[in-house]
């Protein structure tokens, strides 16, 4: 293994070496699915193959279709078509398709009917498994039911369930009828849930009667009520038998699945579901899924994807990233309210392999109890949050070591940037040292990834290897001039289209193009602050809304928190700009103490002054406060601008989507 520096001198930026924490195996890299992409296209290496991919992205994208053996209902006749500017491309003209049929009808054709689809875990420990046959099954049995009830292509229905089988089932039953799904965060409350149904019109919602936490029964049928209530053009509530524990009902609106569309082989099952259960042929163009994504103030964005899309973009990610392959068990502990519960989904099923969902809390009955899930289901690919891996830190080494988890081969982490001592943990307690960390990061809006790491390249921690192919991704100054590669901080941005990215904003175009296309002539501004090195690794450092400009200094949050979670006494922390008369801002921290350590006036001077070591006088805290959590969404992302404005004693915004609300209650006001 390669040379790894101190946690603190990554936090600095003091190494005077790049930090390789994990170097490519040859014989793995020469195996992996990118450098096949590349050899098949007779590249002499990975730079080559990325120029190509941005320089032209009809090929790259044409070359990826048929590189993962796609499938059209009928042949395109053109890539891509600008012909309406580059935020508005056309991808795959003349083509036309069904995203189902990429993700099971291809498979049964080719005899892997047999092969495991799914595998789901509840927190009450049941196991349940779906082949690829039986998945397609159930599928078009829903399908079938969904058409009964008079649902058509266009039609918009939300989906408010946890992570189970019925969510896959549902989910790609609705776009196989074409129909347009709104996936929704599961403990979402009844006005989150109402304002995206209301927003999108929706015609049908399909819920559960509730889910486990932590043991205890968490009921969905009446907020699903309560929010179909505040949504009048919600016609019909769909109620999937999850926990058997009683629920309100209204006759003639409300439906049992297990009625409806009984499984195949169940008694009322009838014989020919699959008649009416096919897919119907799209145009690629056509949307299948409106995510919404919470904003700074204003109503929640619905951001459009198309069916050769956002599951494209995923699954390629997922194979040249990720390098799955039919033989892997990803598991991605997320919720289908999140883009990667859709990603999760579409990708694994694109590429054939096994998706686990896990249905309950990683720590819950038991520190161990992920690790167990993982040894049990011999889970080969692990997606987890920063934070989600600080709050299992807390348990300490010896849960994970209680488990074997050698059938890892690849981690996976997205949502935020890292802290270098999580990093590590993950790195050296649960990957063993020998599994790379496919640090990735993109958005909702982009269908996956804009940054990540690969098999090809060393890793550094908490670093990305640099942009994805076929994302033109670059770093601007202030005056839009690229400053990649210079270690200067910049706005990340996009500079050619891909396939994944949102067809706009639902109904609201001029929003779209506000967001991402105002700033320069067409450039796509993520919003996020960024890195490039010399040394070619890549480094997010918060949104750019996020920013702290303490005297005329910038500095992103994720440094300040880095430096403080240096500390052993700090769990995890949040770092918001305030104002202030003389410098303009100054910077205060809100932090989680670990188990064992309580705030004392003491302590926090000695935090201060910790920070101060690590970033200098000049743009070290002003003051630390104590928290006992952080607000969160349910995907575990840190919230800071709903810290930021209540601590200031202002309008937080849209904050439907925190997992935990009752953390920005508690958040101090400072003035």
């Amino acid at each position: 293994m390669a040379l790894i520096v101190a946690p603190e001198e990554i936090a600095t930026g003091s190494a005077s070496v790049t930090p390789f924490a994990w170097t490519p195996d040859p014989v793995q890299a020469r195996a992996s699915r990118l450098q096949r992409f590349i050899d098949r296209h007779g590249f002499p290496g990975y730079d080559a193959l990325y120029a190509r991919s941005i320089e032209d992205p009809a090929w790259f994208w044409g070359a990826v279709v048929d590189d993962l053996g796609l499938q059209w209902v009928q042949p395109y006749t053109q890539v891509l078509d600008l012909s309406r500017g580059l935020p508005w491309p056309r991808w795959f003209v003349g083509g036309r398709t069904n995203l189902t049929v990429n993700a099971l009808d291809r498979h049964l054709a080719a005899g892997h009917g047999d092969h495991l689809a799914v595998i789901h875990e509840g927190e009450d420990g049941a196991i349940r498994t779906l082949s690829y046959a039986e998945l397609h099954r159930e599928v078009e049995h829903f399908a079938s039911a969904l058409r009964r009830l008079g649902l058509k292509p266009g039609d918009i229905a939300g989906v408010f369930l946890p992570m189970t089988p019925e969510t896959v089932i549902a989910t790609l039953a609705l776009s196989r009828i074409g129909a347009i799904y709104v996936p929704i965060f599961s403990g979402f409350a009844a006005p989150a849930v109402a304002s995206r149904l209301a927003d999108c019109r929706a015609r049908l919602l399909i819920t559960a009667d509730g889910f486990y936490r932590r043991g205890h029964l968490v009921a969905m049928k009446p907020v699903a009520d309560e929010a179909a209530a505040q949504a009048p053009s919600v016609e019909r509530i769909i109620v999937v038998r999850r926990t058997g524990a009683p629920v309100p009902w209204t006759a003639g609106r409300d439906l049992w699945w297990h009625e409806i569309a009984p499984g195949a082989g169940d008694a009322g099952a009838p014989d020919d579901a699959g008649a009416d259960g096919s897919a119907a042929v799209m145009d690629p163009e056509d949307p299948f899924m409106i995510i919404y994504t919470s904003g700074t103030t204003g109503r929640p964005k619905g951001t459009v994807h198309v069916h050769m899309g956002f599951p494209l973009k995923g699954t390629m990610d997922l194979a040249y990233c990720f390098d799955v392959r039919p033989d892997d068990r990803v598991l991605w502990y997320t919720d289908i309210g999140w883009m990667m519960g859709p990603w999760l989904i579409m990708g694994t099923l694109w590429l054939g392999a096994t998706m686990v969902l896990y249905d309950g809390v990683p720590d819950h009955p038991g520190p161990d109890r992920l690790w167990a899930l993982i040894a049990r289901h011999r889970v080969t690919v692990l997606g987890i949050s920063p934070t989600a891996i600080r709050a299992l830190m807390r348990h300490g080494d010896d849960p994970p070591r209680r488990h074997d988890l050698t059938s890892l081969r690849i981690l996976g982490s997205t949502g935020e940037p890292w802290n270098p001592e999580p990093w590590a943990w993950y790195f050296e307690r649960i990957g063993g040292g020998r599994c790379p960390i496919m640090n990735y990061s993109g958005g909702t809006e982009i269908s996956g990834g804009i940054l990540c790491c690969d098999l090809l390249h060393p890793q550094a921690p908490t670093a990305f290897s640099g942009p994805i192919p076929g994302i033109a991704a670059d770093v601007y100054d202030e005056h839009g001039r690229s400053i990649r590669g210079t270690g200067a901080v910049g706005e990340l941005v996009i500079t050619q289209p891909w396939p994944g990215m949102t067809r706009g904003f639902w109904q609201d175009p001029q929003r779209y193009l506000d967001t991402y296309w105002s700033r320069w002539p067409n450039v796509w501004v993520h919003g996020d602050w960024v890195r490039a090195d010399p040394d070619g690794f890549w480094y997010i450092l918060g949104r750019s809304d996020d920013t702290l400009n303490v005297a005329g200094k910038r500095i992103g949050p994720a440094e300040v928190e880095s430096a403080l979670t240096t500390h052993p006494a700090v769990s995890e922390s949040a770092a918001i700009g305030v104002p202030h008369d003389l410098k303009g801002e100054v910077i205060v921290c809100f932090a989680v103490l670990r188990p064992g350590y309580e705030p004392s006036a003491a302590l926090r001077d000695e935090l201060l002054r910790v920070a101060a070591r690590h970033l200098g006088k000049a743009l070290a805290p002003d003051d630390i406060r104590f928290v006992r959590d952080l607000p969160k969404t349910r995907n575990a992302k840190v919230m800071r601008r709903v810290i930021r404005a209540v601590a200031l004693g202002l309008d937080p915004g849209d904050i439907s989507s925190l997992e935990n609300p009752q953390a920005s209650t508690e958040i101090p006001r400072i003035r």
